[in-house]
């Protein structure tokens, strides 16, 4: 199995898109090699703001480790919910800062190669095996789209589920792999009070399975399509000053918890109001919609039998 990088400098890098494909090879995807990680340092950029605490290496390879150390028995996907808010925490990174894939590319393959492969690596299936060989991180993982990529993923389900600096919400956002998977996807999950009455029906057991998870995304999707959620469930006016003030603070932060959650910036939480009636809402439009697997009888009474 792929394994840590036999060479971990003092700070994050960035890592171009270019330069990160050539290490993409079959050996490191399906876990029979590791990366060449004296080669791929060789290629990296410092990071902007390189002699800031933030961009320390250590810390977010000992979160890494502590993450696969504490999950070792159970199913790779039980690790999302505690690594996303600790990894965001940890970053301290604006969202323009993270809008960089190439920041990305380098903490999946300069950094916990040994992680994606963990995580990501897929189940041996008898007829995936006969048809196209051995199992495989797909490449998307190391260098792909934000709501695919292993860190990125988790670090945006952390920003847009997070409500202000309390972090609880992710942990249930990402108990259900749709949350990550589907709606990360939609524009209207950067909606907060959309984000947290989908967080909410999941937390009441309205909506349990990955399937109706993905039904529930699908409805509210569409139904944005003439529906202004803004509009009817406004969000507070976002201020920049707790970010802001959130990652200077960085420099005298203790360690992030293992045991605790950690405190996000201290930004206005989502008002409550908006998020009540955006729940109401999508709990009829999920009780309407469609679920696969759902029987005839089910979908008649919103799946409550």
């Amino acid at each position: 199995m792929t394994d840590k990088p036999n060479l971990l400098p003092e700070r994050l890098a960035l890592l171009a898109d270019l330069n990160a494909a050539q290490y993409l090879t079959d050996g490191l995807l399906s876990g029979k090699e590791d990366a060449p990680a004296i080669a791929l340092n060789k290629t990296t950029d410092p990071l902007p703001y390189d002699g800031e605490s933030r961009a320390e290496l250590g810390p977010v390879r000992a979160l890494v480790e502590d993450a696969m150390y504490k999950f070792r028995e159970d199913r790779p996907t039980a690790a999302d919910g505690w690594l996303a808010p600790r990894l965001h925490a940890a970053l301290r990174l604006t969202r323009r800062e993270a809008a960089d894939r190439r920041f990305w590319n380098y903490l999946a393959l300069g950094v916990a190669p040994d992680y994606v492969v963990w995580r990501h690596l897929s189940e041996p299936k008898k007829k995936r095996e006969e048809s196209s060989g051995s199992p495989k991180v797909a490449a998307a993982r190391f260098r792909g789209p934000a709501y695919t990529q292993a860190f990125s993923r988790l670090w945006w389900a952390a920003e847009l589920y997070r409500d202000g600096p309390d972090y609880g919400p992710v942990v249930t956002a990402c108990s259900n792999q749709e949350m990550l998977n589907t709606a990360l996807r939609m524009d209207v999950i950067e909606h907060r009070p959309t984000a947290q009455a989908m967080v909410l029906l999941i937390r009441r057991g309205t909506v349990t399975s990955t399937r109706e998870a993905n039904a529930m995304a699908a409805a509210i999707n569409a139904s944005a399509a003439t529906l202004m959620y803004d509009v009817v469930a406004p969000d507070a006016d976002r201020d920049g000053g707790p970010l802001r003030e959130w990652i200077e603070a960085a420099e005298s932060a203790p360690a992030v918890p293992r045991r605790d959650l950690p405190i996000g910036p201290y930004e206005e939480k989502t008002p409550e109001r908006s998020v009540d009636v955006l729940v109401d809402h999508f709990a009829e439009l999920f009780a309407e919609a469609p679920v696969r697997g759902r029987t005839d009888a089910e979908e008649e009474t919103g799946g409550e039998l």
